[in-house]
């Protein structure tokens, strides 16, 4: 994690959100490298078992309690809505594109239906092969599940990928708030060095500008949830939590509540009504995922150490 923290400073310093496009590539090539060998695996597996494991209604009633079971289906939500939060980039992306503005939309469309069912496909894939081949003891994550099977070469190109896919994917989520408030600090003192000034870097060939602002709180922004992710060393839980409370009002209801002012939709109109009742349930989903969320935080406060691991 430490050295995972030390990267991610490096790379914060990139100062814009259309500079990390090569980062952005890297990042997604990466995403397929791990999905495919997880796949891949998973299908040897289920060979090498002679049939499927587990069932259609998950977990058994033994395995986990009845409430564990409620808690985990929950949480299993925030998993699922984490993954489709792409929505708080969106704009960000749809401003490096060059084309006029009908265009954009017209390509930012095309490139989020496409998106949206590769996702799908390559997580239903990934975790219905999973589940397949464990069965009950189907690990958080997949690969652990090979952990003492050969071939360890391949794993261990796996999990290098998934690491080289969380740099990238870090620094495209937090590039939109690094800017955010470096736009706000500077309309807030503008005639501050500190924050406007830039120190040209001659041992850089592009002409690379610090600014000193940016290197402090970007810094600082990275070492703090460096420190958390170690002090909280339980994966899914805190992303099914992250993905619930930001899945309902970031993906949800604010693109509903533009479409309806863009659109001129009448209040009480049968289609305004559907987009209510649309935002309605998906915050309902919110609010049951972050509790079942919770509940597994809580769960694991009670069996984890700060800055420890599972053994």
């Amino acid at each position: 994690m430490i050295i995972f923290g030390v990267a991610e400073i490096f790379f914060s310093q990139i100062p814009d959100f259309d500079q990390i496009s090569w980062l952005s590539i890297l990042a997604a090539i990466m995403s397929f490298t791990y999905s495919t060998i997880g796949l891949g695996l998973g299908i040897v597996q289920v060979v090498a078992n002679k049939g499927v494991k587990g069932s259609l209604t998950g977990i058994s009633i033994g395995v986990v309690t009845p409430m564990d079971k409620v808690w985990r289906s929950l949480q299993a939500f925030g998993d699922i809505a984490f993954a489709y939060s792409y929505s708080l980039i969106l704009i960000e992306i749809q401003d490096t594109l060059r084309a006029p503005p009908p265009s954009e939309s017209k390509v930012m469309r095309r490139a989020t239906v496409v998106s949206v069912a590769t996702t799908t496909l390559f997580y239903m894939l990934c975790g219905c092969m999973g589940y397949a081949a464990f069965g009950d003891n189907a690990p958080g994550n997949l690969l652990t599940g090979f952990g003492f099977y050969e071939p360890f070469w391949l794993l261990d190109i796996a999990n290098a990928a998934i690491v080289v896919h969380l740099v990238g994917a870090y620094q495209v989520y937090c590039q939109p708030l690094f800017a955010f408030v470096e736009k706000w600090a500077q309309q807030r003192w503008p005639d501050s060095s500190f924050i406007t000034g830039e120190i040209q870097l001659p041992i850089v060939s592009s002409g690379f500008k610090l600014n000193l602002f940016r290197l402090t709180w970007r810094s600082t922004f990275v070492v703090a949830t460096t420190v958390v992710s170690m002090l909280l060393p339980f994966f899914n839980d805190v992303v099914g939590f992250l993905g619930a409370i930001g899945f309902w009002p970031l993906t949800v209801y604010f693109p509903v509540e533009m479409y309806i002012v863009q659109k001129k939709i009448p209040k009480w109109s049968s289609l305004w009504v559907c987009l209510q009742l649309l935002s309605l349930g998906c915050l309902i989903i919110t609010i049951a995922s972050a509790a079942g969320s919770i509940a597994g935080i809580m769960s694991d406060l009670k069996v984890y150490k700060p800055f420890s691991t599972t053994d």
